[in-house]
């Protein structure tokens, strides 16, 4: 039986969104927290980018040791194999790789402006795919991008080439948004017909129909028989409008209308969405709409009498699922004494006192100066105070943080 699984993106197609950004340690957190919230994947950055080599090396030893447990790590590069031989270069432990070229004609008119054509681009990728499974890719997914303005022919041509050179993958992008879910089912469904692979889904937010189109996508994946991974971003950040939130997927495939008989991966634990999202917010800077799915302040808000009398009466009135479901319910404590951080220019007494409240002790002195310095470095990397998990991750993993905080121009 097929399965849909999730491929979270946020440290790649979110953080590329303009006006926004995340620190290293930023998206080490995110992939903590996604691997938690039972993610299948994580497209974790780009490993051809100088700045991104220490940060995805640190982020691969945790996998390695066991501290990110079963998300895997994925790097984006363009099917050149200019980009593969970088990328091994940069980092040799990669194991699950995006590769990314374009095929829609306006791309192929307008982008590349005649130095590729259908046939050099179908040779890139597969060229790339088997150069990357000769240097020890596990997993190779090769992207359509602008799949949803392609021939489906073409699509067909392009997915089947990349599968015969070795790729277990085929990643559909409505790159412009511009899919609604009748035409990405039909045409998901065409491409599949033809050629059976692992299909993701990877949709963006243009015509407000991300979500949607997202699950349109997997169930013409499901009903083919084929396996899905739907691409989401936490809290729904993206390039322009957006990709498909994380949670609203989640929500819409255990509780929409229909949806009940197509298997969600069931590592997906939904009540960590509350401190995954909240996280997010607060290290992108931007608030969580008061009206989003499931985390808005306003999911679970009632004032209209009629409303507020049904919900009293019975939640099922007027609430399609439980708050419980996804980690809230819990009063949050704000300390209005007293508040003693740690930032960049603390001293040992006042990181002894932020440690002492997190229950964390040091074995001497030196081990405690030590953290003390690494965490200076946090918040000047971060340029905001750090949150309870980042000081205990600091802690537990010194020698990965200062890895992931040191950063050298190329030139």
């Amino acid at each position: 039986m097929p399965k849909i699984y999730l491929l979270d993106v946020t440290n790649r197609d979110g953080v590329q969104t303009s006006r926004i950004c995340l620190s290293k340690l930023q998206k080490t957190m995110i992939n903590l927290y996604l691997d938690q919230f039972g993610v299948s994947q994580s497209e974790f950055g780009f490993p051809t980018t100088n700045h991104e080599v220490n940060y995805l090396n640190a982020n691969l030893e945790l996998a390695k040791i066991g501290a990110i447990k079963d998300l895997r790590l994925s790097g984006w590069l363009r099917a050149i194999t200019d980009d593969v031989e970088l990328a091994y270069r940069n980092a040799p432990g990669l194991k699950y790789l995006n590769l990314s070229i374009s095929t829609s004609d306006q791309m192929i008119k307008h982008k590349f402006q005649g130095k590729l054509d259908y046939k050099s681009i179908i040779e890139s990728a597969v060229a790339s795919v088997k150069l990357a499974k000769k240097l020890g890719a596990v997993s190779v997914c090769v992207n359509a991008e602008d799949a949803s303005r392609s021939k489906v022919e073409y699509l067909s041509e392009f997915s089947a080439a990349a599968a015969a050179a070795g790729a277990d993958r085929f990643r559909y992008c409505d790159t412009l948004g511009c899919d609604t879910p009748f035409t990405i089912y039909e045409r998901i469904s065409a491409v599949l017909a033809k050629v059976k692979t692992p299909v993701e889904i990877h949709c963006h937010n243009d015509l407000g129909l991300v979500v949607a189109n997202s699950l349109a996508g997997a169930k013409a994946a499901y009903d083919a028989g084929i396996d899905s991974y739907i691409n989401t971003c936490i809290n729904g950040v993206g390039e322009r409008a957006g990709n498909a939130d994380l949670v609203s997927v989640v929500l819409a495939i255990k509780h929409g209308s229909g949806m009940q008989d197509y298997q969600l991966d069931e590592k997906i634990n939904l009540k960590t969405a509350w401190k995954l999202s909240k996280y997010a917010s607060y290290a992108f800077g931007i608030p969580i709409p008061i009206n989003h799915p499931g985390v808005g302040a306003n999911a679970f808000a009632h004032e209209s009498g009629i409303h507020a009398d049904g919900a009293l009466k019975d939640r099922r009135n007027y609430e399609l699922y439980d708050y419980e479901e996804l980690g809230r319910g819990e009063p949050e404590i704000i300390d209005t004494g007293r508040k003693i951080t740690v930032g960049e220019y603390s001293g040992i007494k006042g990181f002894g006192n932020v440690y002492d409240q997190l229950e964390i002790t040091f074995k001497n002195d030196a081990e405690a100066k030590k953290i003390l310095e690494l965490v200076r470095y946090a918040n000047v990397h971060n340029q905001k105070p750090l949150v309870e998990d980042e000081l205990r991750f600091v802690a537990s993993y010194p020698d990965i943080a200062k890895k992931i905080f040191t950063m050298q121009p190329a030139v």
